[in-house]
């Protein structure tokens, strides 16, 4: 069936200096190499594949270059490869659509193998605390972005690398509360308005498939940071549209 293949994939988190970040980059390169480029239409990053990202208008991180390599390897192989910004990578402006990557904004309703599926990072979708919904806010904003680009590169992914490393040691691994999760209650509600079949996000760092009381499915992808290659795959077949989830 040509190009029947769709591939999903969340929080790789390059950079982190926790729990063998060496190999876990080799892992996600494996497995982009991986990848069969005749048979895969699109990939999508749902965010945060790397831990921190600024990009300066003339320089970009070197983390993660034999990452990227592969990527443009997919690209010139005719898959499309389709990016989110996550909670740690969000300062992205222009480098990766240099590159020939196409980045959305969550969420996102694409059509898949005849099925409207929704994506996204998952963060901030729902209900969100205050302080986190500042956060983001600051974030996003063009001045602070100004402000933060004055910092030498080497002074700013100290910084950034660092505060994420602390956050990462100081934070109990979360486990999704299913239909008391407000991404579980967004869902519903994307539902109320209009049909979807499918709903995929990340961020969580957790491994979810759920079904939702419309009949749509919800998978919430899981974190690279225990090994294996934690991905979703939708293949187009004959018979309909068939998931597989790959665990660590």
């Amino acid at each position: 069936m040509g190009r029947s293949r769709v591939y999903f994939v969340s929080d790789v988190h390059l950079g982190l200096n926790l729990k063998d970040p060496e190999g876990r980059e080799a892992r996600f390169v494996s497995w982009l190499k991986a990848i069969p480029r005749e048979e895969t239409q699109a990939l999508y990053l749902l965010g945060d594949i790397w831990d921190f990202w600024y990009e300066y208008r003339d320089v970009v991180p070197r983390e993660g270059a034999r990452v990227v390599a592969q990527l443009i390897d997919l690209m010139d192989n005719g898959v499309k490869v389709f990016f989110f910004e996550g909670n740690h990578d969000m300062w992205s402006f222009s480098y990766f659509e240099s590159l020939g990557m196409v980045k959305l904004h969550q969420p996102a309703f694409v059509e898949i193998g005849g099925k409207t599926f929704c994506l996204g990072h998952g963060d901030g979708l729902g209900y969100t605390k205050k302080s986190y919904a500042f956060m983001l806010k600051v974030f996003h904003n063009r001045t602070a972005q100004a402000l933060f680009s004055l910092l030498h590169p080497w002074l700013a992914y100290r910084f950034g690398l660092g505060w994420s490393n602390s956050n990462r040691r100081t934070h109990e691994p979360y486990h999704f509360r299913g239909a008391d999760e407000p991404l579980y209650k967004y869902a519903e509600s994307i539902c109320a308005e209009r049909h979807v079949d499918c709903f995929v996000f990340g961020h969580y760092h957790d491994s979810v498939d759920l079904q939702l009381p419309s009949g749509a499915r919800l998978f919430v992808l899981k974190d690279w940071m225990d090994g294996g290659a934690p991905c979703l795959m939708a293949e187009t077949l004959t018979s309909g549209l068939r998931f597989q989830v790959f665990l660590p």
